[in-house]
């Protein structure tokens, strides 16, 4: 199959790497000169421009990689004046499930169709494959079957719903991972503080031989404590991409309790405070009352 893709960072371009390995087409582009020779090395032919998209076989697709927000917007305004009646824009980023909504009404009048797709597997997609969570029209949907079945292990994607539906369900996926995550932090934090000189990346190993806690998270944190066993080399810095904000956001819109997701959310941003008023305030309330102080 023929498809145009946009975006060739390490996700994208090695999104782009799968599909070429899995027979397809790929005219690709990216305005970075070292990922699009990188993406032609691997088998894709490039465009110089967006406009070179136009010369793909009709009905044509292109898939955008780019970060959410403007970058995309302006991505898929531009293509808006490319493709024609019968075309599909894919967003295969991390957009809120929304502005999927409101890009697939404005894209309607025109004919061209809008599909999501929700995508995880990070820098390992390339060798396991990605799982797509996809949104949109049947149509679309099940014309483009075949790069989502390349680009997915063996039942890894699944078309969820309509337009927004796959980034809604990777948005509450994220959310679920932040969770995952500090639950892990947690407990092995609390195993390094034992008395008992635990072998924690042995304990990782040892808990993905059947335990009802083995993930793949877990086997990636086998492998940090294994590197690094005291993580002396890492600064307690966690980024949000935003998905875990906006699934708190949906939480509270909806009234649904999500404390777990949501307490997570908010240890990142505790992760990126260091010296903060918050915790100097506290010292100051219990020195009132207690002349309990450590002063600088």
């Amino acid at each position: 199959m023929e498809i145009g893709f946009i975006g060739l960072g390490r996700m994208g371009g090695n999104m782009v790497t799968r599909l070429v390995r899995g027979g397809h087409k790929i005219l690709a582009y990216d305005p970075s000169p070292n990922a699009a020779k990188l993406a032609e090395a691997n088998g894709a032919t490039l465009t110089p421009s967006l406009e070179g998209f136009a010369k793909l076989a009709a009905p044509r697709a292109v898939w955008v990689m780019v970060p959410a927000g403007e970058p995309t917007e302006k991505t898929i305004q531009t293509l808006t004046g490319i493709l024609a009646k019968g075309d599909t824009i894919i967003d295969g980023g991390n957009s809120k499930w929304k502005d999927d909504i409101r890009r697939a009404r404005e894209l309607a009048p025109k004919g061209i169709h809008y599909v999501d797709a929700g995508t995880s597997g990070g820098v390992w997609g390339l060798q396991n494959g990605y799982c797509l969570m996809v949104g949109g029209d049947k149509e679309p949907v099940q014309r483009l079957a075949p790069i989502f079945t390349t680009l997915g292990p063996p039942d890894g994607w699944m078309h969820v719903g309509a337009a927004g539906a796959g980034h809604y369900v990777k948005m509450i996926h994220n959310g679920i991972e932040y969770a995952m995550m500090q639950g892990y932090a947690e407990g092995f934090e609390l195993m390094s503080e034992s008395e008992y000189g635990l072998d924690l990346p042995a304990i990782a190993k040892l808990w993905m031989q059947g335990s009802v806690v083995r993930s793949w998270l877990l086997d990636l944190t086998a492998d940090a404590l294994a590197a690094d066993p005291k993580l002396s080399a890492l600064k307690p810095w966690v980024e949000d991409s935003g998905e875990g904000r906006w699934t708190v956001d949906d939480a509270v819109e909806k009234g649904v309790p999500a404390p777990t997701i949501t307490a997570s959310l908010f240890a990142r941003f505790r992760s990126r405070r260091e010296n903060s008023f918050a915790d100097r305030l506290l010292a100051a309330m219990r020195n009132q009352f207690g002349g309990h102080a450590v002063r600088r």
